[in-house]
């Protein structure tokens, strides 16, 4: 994911043992962002009957902090997991020159 020039957000679907159970690419967007839609999130999930999810999503700008829409989006997956007991265990950005963890960072 690192080396494109547009942003891709993708959901790493996990058991209850955390072990991966798919990857999957949610969407392919623009230069300086892309769609998250909570609803194709959450189908996914629950098709594959995942217990916990990673998201995951690339900067091209190099940015490894999160803006205030990545902030808003992932508190909203966070509330969506929490009503239909899917835990959302992280959330990811990487850039080709590392990576910011909500979960290492304190902010999930």
């Amino acid at each position: 994911m690192t080396d494109k020039p547009y942003e891709e957000f993708w959901v790493i679907l996990l058991n209850r043992a955390n072990k991966v159970l798919q990857k999957v690419q949610i969407s392919e967007g623009g230069i300086s962002g892309t769609v998250v839609d909570p609803k194709k999130i959450f189908k996914i999930a629950l098709e594959n009957h995942s217990s916990g999810i990673i998201l995951c999503h690339n900067h091209p700008s190099g940015a490894t902090f999160p803006s205030e829409a990545d902030q808003k989006i992932t508190k909203k997956l966070v509330n969506a997991g929490l009503l239909l007991e899917i835990a959302v265990l992280d959330h990811l950005i990487v850039t080709d020159d590392g990576f910011y963890s909500f979960v290492d960072e304190g902010a999930l």
